[in-house]
């Protein structure tokens, strides 16, 4: 079996939304009874934010090569970084790093293409509802990516921050994203929406909403990553 590396910590609670569905989908898909075999970097959340404020995407690109690295040293073959802004840099790092590295973008591409959705809704951090590593994959599959209005994005930014990373999860944190999916269907006429931060599947728990079905990247990721292991 091939051994996943995983850069974790971007933030803790998604991480272990990570680890427990490897573990549940890989004893799912092979049945024995055995377990996954998986190394985890759990890395500076702090320290990737300060680069990201400071627009230093180089500095970022390093760092998360160093991190690479020290996965390579334990034994990974392959790997993935379970957070989607740390994506901006994902084609450098990919150019570098000693293992392949499975996009959370480009996996999370397929499966909307899959599905046959060609209109979705980004929710994400600002780093990646305004930046173009997400529209540059998708626009290749000729699917159409909107983001929410200023006010929108500032309202999920700051609370992605100061609520779902710390792991608090409010209901009506919960309502008020629900009714940015509303105004964006009523408005836009959106097929889905990408919850494109591994953070938002744990307050928005089901399929969809309201007609509108979620792209839930972390269990997108995740069933990369196991199809990967197996391969």
């Amino acid at each position: 079996m091939k051994t996943l590396g995983i850069i974790g910590g971007l933030g803790p609670e998604s991480t272990v939304e990570y680890y427990q569905n490897i573990i549940a989908l890989y004893r799912e898909r092979q049945g024995d009874g055995s377990y996954p075999e998986f190394i985890i970097n759990s890395v500076n959340l702090k320290k990737g934010l300060d680069f990201m404020d400071a627009n230093d995407l180089a500095g970022m690109a390093d760092y998360l090569l160093e991190e690479i690295g020290k996965l390579v040293l334990a034994g990974a073959n392959f790997g993935l970084i379970s957070a989607n802004t740390p994506h901006i840099v994902f084609d450098e790092l990919a150019s570098k790093s000693p293992i392949p590295l499975i996009s959370i973008v480009e996996a999370t591409c397929a499966s909307a293409k899959a599905r046959g959705l060609k209109k979705l809704g980004l929710f994400g951090t600002r780093f990646t509802m305004q930046g173009t590593f997400y529209p540059k994959v998708f626009s290749r599959e000729g699917i159409e990516l909107v983001v929410p209005d200023p006010t929108d994005q500032d309202y999920l930014h700051d609370k992605y921050f100061n609520e779902l990373v710390p792991g608090r999860f409010l209901p009506e944190t919960r309502a008020g994203l629900l009714a940015i999916v509303d105004r964006m269907k009523a408005k836009i006429d959106i097929h889905g929406v990408i919850l494109a931060g591994t953070e938002l599947p744990l307050i928005l728990r089901d399929a969809g909403y309201n007609g509108i079905p979620f792209l839930n990247t972390t269990k997108i990721h995740v069933e990369a990553a196991v199809t990967e292991m197996l391969s």
